[in-house]
């Protein structure tokens, strides 16, 4: 059993650390950006809770993980990459003002972690306690999921650091979520000269976006969005190549089949066309039996906080697939994610700072 002085909340503390972890850039895939962004969590999870903070490598850049020893009983999990390119901070500085701390990543989800961190330093003991902070939230979780997943598995319950749902809604399911990409190849020839020489791509893209459209299903919690096409390379070329993006939203596991099985089955329209696909829904659809029991908890320790099922995915998304009890949303309350006006609400940060460290203290069950 592994044993600290416990601190008191102080929130110019968590200020500042929050400073300090936004000051460093950290955009998804930038591996010299987010080696440093570790580096900067680490200290801040040492400086505030003891012990070791490891760098794991990965292909995506370095995940962060500490322990409080003993039996693993809970995981916290958040993720230190953001959106934002470099150069943001120097246009969008750390600020706070009128009750709200903004910056890149402030909501999603810098202002989190710090609130888990500093909530888990007012428990004198810590044992149990495994915090996973990972490099590639934003991109997918690919070079992460595994070592989520083992965690997860070895543990009673995961806590998520994302940001708060709307109103300060703790979130209790989320949609599975993926991307598509339905590759069109067809062949040029000249628009005027003989048009019936090449086969048209984007007309052939025109008719898969129309039978990918018709897969929404909205009365079951699906989505089937095309977002992106692209095609052609001058106007008087039959254009050869033609691509369209595509996400999709989904509530169940068997509309996650559905869908994966009729995007496998698209066929061309056109003589000479070829319909290649990649992609899939890769985050599973968290379902709320997942968050029941701990949400529960949670409303016995903050009396009046709501769920909310939303379509956004996250890393909670792979542990509630496995069964294991997740409760997401418990991080910053604010809003903005992924934009500009990105922000957090600095007076709340204790009482969800105290409501990470109730939750730790009931699951391992002990006062």
């Amino acid at each position: 059993m592994t044993t600290h002085t416990a601190a008191q909340l102080s929130v110019t503390a968590m200020i500042d650390d929050l400073r300090s972890l936004v000051g460093v850039e950290s955009p998804s895939l930038d591996r010299d950006a987010l080696t440093e962004s570790a580096k900067t969590v680490a200290a801040v999870i040492e400086s505030r809770l003891g012990g070791q903070a490891v760098l794991v490598e990965s292909a995506s850049g370095p995940h962060v993980r500490w322990s409080g020893g003993g039996e693993p009983q809970v995981l916290i999990l958040g993720h230190h990459d953001t959106v934002f390119p470099l150069g943001t901070l120097a246009r969008r500085p750390f600020r706070v003002e009128d009750g709200r701390a903004t910056g890149p990543g402030v909501f999603d989800m810098l202002g989190g972690l710090v609130q888990a961190v500093h909530g888990l330093a007012t428990l004198e003991d810590r044992s149990g306690v495994e915090i996973l902070v990972t490099a590639d939230e934003e991109v997918g979780s690919h070079s992460s999921r595994a070592l989520i997943e083992e965690l997860a598995l070895a543990c009673r319950a995961v806590l998520v650091l994302e940001g708060a749902a709307d109103g300060g809604g703790l979130k209790t399911g989320r949609k599975g979520c993926g991307t598509f990409e339905v590759l069109i190849t067809g062949r040029a020839s000249h628009a005027g000269l003989e048009p019936e020489a090449g086969v048209n791509a984007l007309v052939e893209a025109a008719h898969q976006v129309l039978e990918i459209a018709a897969l929404d299903r909205p009365e079951a919690g699906t989505t089937v969005t095309p977002t992106v096409m692209t095609a052609g390379t001058a106007s008087n070329v039959v254009p050869a190549q033609a691509t369209i993006t595509v996400d999709v939203r989904v509530e169940s596991a068997g509309e996650k089949e559905r869908v994966e099985s009729a995007f496998a089955a698209l066929t061309p329209r056109l003589d000479g066309a070829v319909v290649t696909v990649r992609g899939g829904i890769h985050r599973p659809p968290m379902p709320g039996s997942a968050a029941a029991e701990l949400f529960a908890l949670a409303q016995r320790l903050l009396p009046g906080v709501e769920g909310r099922k939303v379509g956004g995915g996250s890393d909670g998304n792979f542990t509630g697939a496995l069964g294991v009890p997740t409760l997401d949303g418990l991080g910053a309350v604010g809003g903005g994610a992924h934009s500009d006006h990105e922000y957090i609400l600095v007076d709340v940060m204790a009482e969800r700072a105290d409501l990470v460290a109730g939750l730790v203290r009931e699951i391992r069950g002990r006062r």
